[in-house]
């Protein structure tokens, strides 16, 4: 919690922050005649000031403070009622007031500063040795508007000031949670590829068919928690701000990744008709590890969301300026709500228990895309949903 005197100077750097503070005290001196105006902060224990325009060396200056009982604004922080004296001498409720007297002023005027919550903060106001003619709409009107002028830039000032301390904490809490997920699926690893092993030297050996069953199902459920590993890590490095990284090889063998990732996924789903239509005419520039893991995603899509019977067709081809990669699945149309949000993270539409997961694996396929200066596009029919990979082959790919 704040100490009193951080607060108030809390306060005055608020005000500070108003650029029309400045021009407002100055139009209220040339308006009124008035030699002295300022912006007071008033609470039930000080009276201290924020901005001031003085003319006749009243001798208060920003941060400067008068005892709280002898200003007229305690008073009007108390009723919250703007005060007005043309003349004190002649004034029958002020000509005996100690204030008056005491600061050597015979004009005054003082309008409160309301803020939206009903706070009183201070008071708009303004004294000078001279008479002056402040009984007026014209000049009560100007000060009223000025006071809640500033009233509202203090509101302002407030919901911006609290929006930044939502929003820094809701990023130390992203960093957090980030930090989180890269240390778990960093963990992770050193288990799962202690159960991969076992379950490849447990394959070998002479078992019963039940027995090879529950291997292929610990094989397999292994293989997929590898892959959400790998999307975690990927989006946690994102967010952290390492994004996506790519290691290039001028000549990569695309052709054969992809087909270990056909092979890789054809042994979890072994009764999918997967068709494959390759033309590698030109080197890919590219990193195959990343092209094989955004593959990967496209491809396990395809087989989950779409018919036990129906065909995956994979094409792929490299010409001079382009590589170009489609996998096409005869699923259901995917819902145009579902497009909008369909390459970013933690989104999964409309998915069967089986089929649920973290919703990471195309937001990753797409960064990958990205860093690779390309683009992954999506259409869908009631027929067909296809998902295509694009990159050019430009003077920058080879760098």
């Amino acid at each position: 919690m704040l100490h009193s005197d951080q607060i108030i100077l809390t306060n005055i750097e608020a005000i500070n922050k108003i650029p029309a503070v400045a021009h407002i005290l100055e139009i209220v001196c040339r308006t009124t005649g008035m030699g002295f105006s300022a912006v007071a902060r008033v609470t039930s224990d000080t009276w201290t000031v924020c901005a001031v325009r003085d003319e006749i060396n009243f001798g208060i200056a920003v941060g400067g403070e008068l005892k709280l009982e002898t200003t007229i604004c305690n008073e009007i922080r108390q009723h919250k009622q703007a005060v007005i004296i043309d003349h004190v001498a002649e004034d029958p409720d002020f000509a005996h007031h100690h204030t008056p007297s005491m600061y050597g002023f015979q004009s005054y005027i003082s309008v409160p500063i309301i803020l939206k919550n009903g706070t009183f903060f201070g008071t708009l106001c303004a004294i000078d040795p001279k008479p002056a003619k402040l009984k007026n709409p014209t000049i009560t009107g100007m000060f009223t508007m000025f006071a809640d002028l500033i009233a509202f830039h203090l509101d302002a000032l407030e919901e911006l000031a609290k929006t930044e301390r939502e929003l820094k904490k809701e990023q130390e809490i992203a960093v957090l949670r980030d930090q989180f997920i890269a240390i778990l699926g960093h963990d992770l690893r050193n288990p799962l590829n202690a159960i991969s092993n076992s379950t490849q030297l447990l394959s070998r050996s002479n078992l019963d068919e039940r027995t090879g069953r529950i291997i292929k199902i610990i094989r397999d459920s292994s293989f997929r928690m590898n892959g959400l590993i790998e999307n975690m890590l990927d989006f946690a490095s994102g967010r952290l701000g390492g994004g996506i990284t790519l290691s290039r090889t001028a000549d990569e063998d695309l052709e054969r990744l992809l087909f270990q990732v056909i092979e890789e996924l054809q042994a979890i789903w072994p009764l999918r008709d997967i068709k494959v239509n390759f033309s590698f005419d030109h080197p890919v520039h590219a990193d195959g590890k990343r092209v094989a893991q955004l593959f990967s995603n496209l491809l396990a899509n395809a087989l989950n969301y779409s018919p036990s019977d129906s065909t995956v067709l994979i094409t792929a081809f490299s010409s001079e300026k382009e590589f170009n990669l489609c996998v096409t699945n005869q699923g259901k149309q995917i819902p145009d709500a579902a497009m909008e949000r369909l390459f970013q993270p933690f989104s999964r539409g409309e998915v069967e228990p089986s089929q649920k997961g973290l919703g990471l694996g195309l937001y990753i396929a797409s960064e990958i895309a990205n860093a690779h200066d390309g683009t992954l596009d999506v259409s869908s029919t009631p027929e067909q949903t296809c998902f295509t990979l694009n990159i050019p082959f430009t003077h920058d790919n080879f760098k």
